[in-house]
């Protein structure tokens, strides 16, 4: 008889993919790691091809004939709406992974990895910021988090793109002084704004480098420019914004819920940034148990399967622990 696999668990984002096969126990039987999940740019099939391969890896290094796998928890980027979720659930069970599956937005893996049960919230502030909440009983607060349309602000691109804009306009008069105009240039070898902005335009620089400029806005600002400063109290402003509406609409407020921050911008532990929103909590939603997440966020996805598949505590706590 072969082994019996109780959840694979899948964290797709933007850069990368873990796969990780749990057992009936909660053993970590299997894991591969490969590129990202991008369906917005090579379409749904292609994305999940990509997937397809690690769970052929992971599947393969178990060792052992794998007796079926009972259940597929997938958190995936790019997945923003429960209609997205629901049309990507359907493609993950037409692939035959799993007897069962279940997809949801990569936010999500983030929050159950940071705590021991489904609840309390979590901001996510990376290329762009999301934030959901969760409790025991299924409920879930969450935002479209799609950009502007949506009435989001923030994350690494956001912040550079708004640095950029003050930057610009303080070089050619349109704007007040400030010390970005100098900085941004300067982090890529450049003299000035206009030949930054020309080297963007011509494809001289990668569209995707934008996002070196968030360290820089962040370093501005701890050397005290009014301009870079505003932007960091506008981050913090969301990110406190997000999460205390998210523990309203769940009716957390009041009661010590835990708000775990993740995500690249959040990870990086911007000393002014912190303390900015350590201020806003203890103003809007004191009892709010705040911490950057650290552990991995296909901990969170395997812990959402367990959830599903109604594992006992001892195999959550197994699990968590080697991942520990």
């Amino acid at each position: 008889m072969g082994v019996k696999v109780s959840v694979l668990a899948v964290d797709a984002g933007n850069s990368k993919t873990d796969v990780a096969l749990i057992g009936e126990d909660g053993t970590v039987l299997s894991t591969a790691r490969g590129g990202g999940f991008q369906p917005p740019v090579v379409g749904v099939a292609a994305a999940l091809d990509v997937v397809a391969g690690l769970v052929d890896r992971a599947l393969a290094g178990v060792g052992r004939e794998v007796d079926g796998v009972e259940h597929v928890s997938a958190c995936l980027a790019n997945v923003d709406l429960p209609v997205e979720e629901a049309e990507l659930t359907e493609a993950v069970v037409g692939r035959g992974w799993g007897r069962t599956a279940e997809v949801r937005n990569d936010t999500f893996a983030i929050l159950r990895a940071g705590v021991d049960e489904p609840r309390g919230v979590a901001v996510v502030c990376g290329a762009g910021i999301n934030c959901v909440g969760m409790l025991p009983d299924g409920r879930t607060a969450r935002f479209p988090a799609i950009g502007k349309i949506s009435g989001d602000w923030g994350g690494g691109s956001g912040l550079a793109d708004e640095a950029l804009w003050f930057a610009a306009r303080a070089e050619d008069g349109r704007g007040g002084p400030t010390e970005l105009a100098r900085a941004l240039p300067a982090h890529f070898g450049l003299d000035s704004m206009y030949a930054l902005i020309e080297a963007l335009h011509l494809g001289r620089i990668a569209f995707e480098r934008r996002h070196e400029l968030a360290p820089v806005l962040f370093a501005t600002a701890r050397g005290g420019d009014p301009v870079a400063v505003s932007l960091v109290e506008r981050l913090a402003d969301e990110v406190v914004a997000m999460a205390s509406v998210a523990l309203g609409r769940l009716d957390l407020l009041d009661v010590a819920a835990p708000v775990l921050l993740g995500g690249g911008v959040m990870a990086a532990r911007h000393p002014q940034l912190d303390a900015m929103i350590s201020e806003r909590f203890a103003a809007r939603a004191p009892k709010a148990v705040v911490r950057v997440v650290t552990e991995p966020p296909v901990l969170g996805a395997a812990l959402l399967g367990l959830d599903r598949t109604g594992a006992p505590a001892e195999v959550h706590r197994r699990l968590r622990a080697q991942y520990s």
